[in-house]
């Protein structure tokens, strides 16, 4: 009874310091320069995604191609293949990838359901999930947690990349149905972590990188806006059980992004 008035953790020891790890990991694995300094959060809006297309197939092509150049792969020569194995021209820039990966001699192979063109942000989310997962899986060393983790990590992954509001308000969505006469959602993204653990590293990445609540939650469904304000308050707070570990990530890696201040809450 004596802990009756105290607050408490939005999500288990274990699982946060799950996601330090994985934050450390992706930065001592790769080139951070890009996701320290220059990485900024992107919206499932026309600002972030421009353009039209007068097919499902050009429409598909434009967005993957936007995805990668944020990703920091506009060089990266893909193959994009609908769920019916019919691939599609992706355009790429010219030059070398900002993330160091160690790509075979093949085209890394993407796919989509065309169904998902009916929800873009699930078409974003998917793409950025699989080009998250190639980089990872490239990696010398084991993910924290063991091989099983790897699409874990890739989601993590995602959120370090921008990509992190996109992530969390798609990790809850429902499976396609098989049939047509089925009632039900029409559209999903095959997603390892929940959208509370989506929220809680996006949390972890904008209180990294200094980035005010409300940038976050203006574009954040309103589902999980309460438990992302909570969680960024609790990641900032001095009383934070991690805040020693988070503290020095912070040092380590974002010297040039304070902590965030009480005044960006």
């Amino acid at each position: 009874m004596f802990g009756f008035n105290r607050q408490t953790a939005l999500l288990d020891d274990e699982s946060v310091c799950w996601m330090l790890d994985v934050f450390d990991w992706v930065l001592v694995n790769f080139d951070s320069r890009k996701l320290q300094a220059e990485t900024k959060l992107i919206y499932p809006n026309n600002d972030c995604f421009p353009g039209k297309e007068s097919s499902v197939e050009g429409m598909a092509a434009l967005i993957f191609a936007q995805v990668k150049s944020y990703a920091g792969i506009a060089a990266l020569p893909c193959d994009l293949q609908n769920e019916t194995g019919v691939s599609h021209t992706v355009p790429f820039e010219p030059g070398l990838a900002e993330l160091p990966m160690v790509p075979d001699s093949k085209k890394w192979i993407f796919t989509y359901h065309t169904d998902t063109l009916n929800n873009p942000e699930v078409l974003i989310a998917s793409f950025v999930h699989q080009i998250a997962y190639h980089i990872v899986s490239s990696a010398h060393n084991p993910p924290p947690g063991g091989n099983e983790n790897w699409p874990h990590v890739a989601e993590i992954l995602a959120t370090m990349m921008g990509f992190g509001v996109i992530m969390a308000n798609t990790a809850n969505t429902q499976k396609i149905r098989s049939c047509g006469s089925c009632s039900g959602p029409a559209v999903e993204r095959e997603s390892f972590l929940s959208q509370y653990d989506m929220s809680y590293a996006l949390a972890i990445f904008c209180a990294l990188k200094n980035i005010p609540v409300k940038e976050a939650t203006l574009h954040l469904k309103k589902t999980l806006r309460t438990f992302y304000k909570k969680s960024y308050k609790e990641i900032s707070s001095t009383h934070f059980s991690r805040n020693d570990r988070l503290t020095s990530l912070q040092a380590a890696w974002f010297s040039n992004h304070p902590h965030v201040s009480k005044d960006n809450q």
